[in-house]
């Protein structure tokens, strides 16, 4: 009997791709890779540079972030770094640093010029101006006299002081001849008011106290006249942007920006519970040049003394109308949550 015939067995069927259908899922997840890595960085840039979204600064809670601007930037760039060494192991992963890398360029771009100093003034007349928000009163009133009597600032400007701290700071310098005016008296807390003092260099000076709205919480005291000739000083507290207190501290600004736009030499100092970063604060004051800024140093912070001067904020401002800071020096002086601002003009 001959063998039966041997079945062959069925061939396993491969499936083909197409060499188009291989490259249109690689371009398919490529542009889904790159509209992620976009969105990664339009959120991202929302957070650190908000005020280019159409001044959302002005709202919380980017009012509050902006602040922390320069601490943003450096997560940012470690975030870039990150990314980067994820993408020596996944190639294609390069669209997300990438896009990062372009929101950490638009932060840099806003902090760096505060980095460049302004060619150094030569000529004209000197003011040399401190401010220095004493906490509520609570400063140390020996140290602060003290530090008036060693740099003898032209106008000292002192937010968070009332006539309570002016009665016992003026006995202290009483000998260097300061005359000085509380924006509220006795009968209110210090952390309401303002005090300006000037030198007697400056002669017989007119003090003014006025408000920038009839919601503003700290009045003003503005001083003119004397050897002073067309300048005006103002010492200047603004209230703070804390929740429920953002269109105020809008308002506040603005009209602090007033003084700038008047035509005449002005200079506004104190605390401006802004940074340069607040769009709100830059437009207010185009009309004036930043002290610290025109020195290169306007990145040190002078709130909270609780933290490093390269952690916290730069909220404390001398604001000029006419000529350029030739020094601008930040002080620690104990008792306060502010460091001092000491800067010599060039008017």
């Amino acid at each position: 009997m001959s063998a039966p015939p041997e079945h062959s067995a069925p061939t396993e069927r491969i499936p083909v791709v197409s060499p188009q259908r291989s490259r249109g899922a690689r371009r398919s997840g490529l542009v889904g890779r790159i509209v992620g890595a976009l969105a990664l960085g339009v959120v991202a840039s929302v957070f650190l540079v908000p005020d280019l979204w159409f001044g959302l600064d002005r709202w919380s809670p980017f009012v509050q972030l902006i602040a922390f601007r320069p601490l943003l930037v450096a997560g940012t760039a470690v975030v870039v770094v990150v990314l980067g060494l994820v993408t020596l192991g996944m190639r294609r992963a390069w669209p997300f640093p990438v896009a990062m890398l372009v929101v950490l360029g638009l932060g840099v771009a806003m902090l760096a010029p505060r980095l460049v100093a302004d060619p150094l003034p030569s000529g004209g007349q000197t003011l040399k101006v401190l401010s220095f928000n004493v906490f509520t009163g609570d400063a140390d009133v020996d140290v602060l006299a003290d530090t008036i009597r060693r740099e003898r600032p032209d106008v000292v400007a002192l937010p968070e002081a009332g006539e309570r701290y002016r009665e016992r700071l003026q006995p202290l310098i009483a000998d260097l001849g300061y005359v000085s005016r509380a924006s509220v008296g006795e009968h209110s807390q210090d952390v309401n008011g303002v005090v300006a003092l000037v030198s007697p260099q400056l002669g017989a000076v007119d003090f003014r106290v006025g408000r920038i709205s009839e919601d503003s919480p700290f009045p003003y005291v503005e001083v003119s006249g004397g050897e002073m000739g067309d300048l005006t000083f103002v010492a200047f507290h603004s209230v703070a942007p804390t929740a429920g207190s953002v269109g105020q501290w809008r308002v506040d600004l603005a009209g602090a920006g007033d003084w700038c736009r008047t035509g005449k030499p002005t200079v506004v100092a104190g605390d401006f519970n802004a940074t340069l970063d607040h769009s709100v604060l830059r437009e207010a004051m185009a009309d004036c040049g930043d002290a610290a800024s025109q020195r290169g140093t306007a990145l040190t912070a002078t709130w909270p003394t609780s933290m490093p001067r390269w952690f916290g904020t730069e909220i404390d401002h001398v604001f000029s109308s006419t000529g350029t800071a030739e020094s601008f020096d930040v002080l620690d002086l104990p008792g306060s949550d502010h460091r001092a601002i000491l800067t010599t003009l060039r008017l």
